[in-house]
């Protein structure tokens, strides 16, 4: 799914929520928060992720998620002092490579601000050659895969309740 046609979609529609609040120096002189600072705060969510998970070290994982493509399609503005929501969801897992799809919701938008993607190419760290995904990072991503058949509320496909990082599912 392209990141513009996920603009009605609504928090509960990403498995995992990870808050995230501007900063000043993130707007820019038109007043709004940057386009480039969107980038950002899909790589903090997804490595916040998968840090507060445990299967990943930034300093000494063997294995490395590099990115290799991104997108965003931008529906409000965001300024400083919002408070964000970012809804983490994985549209593919391949043997190598995870598209993961975000969502950038404001405090009480029902809708989101932005949504985006961001494709990690997993590698070996000293050779920067593609790998198998970790068993342990395929197992956590599993849990918030989008399913094609899948209910349009998350909270239909967790019994109830969403998952946090580490939590099983």
């Amino acid at each position: 799914m392209t990141a513009r046609a996920r603009r009605t979609e609504t928090l509960a529609d990403y498995p995992a929520h990870l808050p995230i609040q501007t900063r000043w120096m993130d707007n820019d002189v038109y007043g709004h928060v940057n386009n480039v600072v969107y980038y950002s705060w899909f790589d903090t969510a997804v490595n916040r992720f998968l840090i507060d998970a445990g299967v990943l070290d930034i300093a000494r994982s063997e294995v490395i998620g590099l990115v290799v493509a991104t997108e965003c399609a931008y529906f409000a503005p965001v300024a400083f002092p919002d408070a964000i929501v970012a809804g983490l969801r994985v549209a593919h897992l391949g043997r190598s490579s995870v598209r993961y799809e975000i969502g950038l919701f404001r405090a009480g938008d029902p809708h989101p601000a932005a949504a985006g993607a961001f494709t990690h190419v997993y590698v070996d760290r000293p050779t920067t050659k593609p790998v198998a995904l970790p068993e342990m990072l395929r197992a956590l991503l599993e849990t918030i895969a989008r399913r094609e058949t899948e209910p349009s509320d998350a909270r239909d496909r967790h019994g109830g309740s969403l998952p946090s990082p580490g939590a099983p599912s």
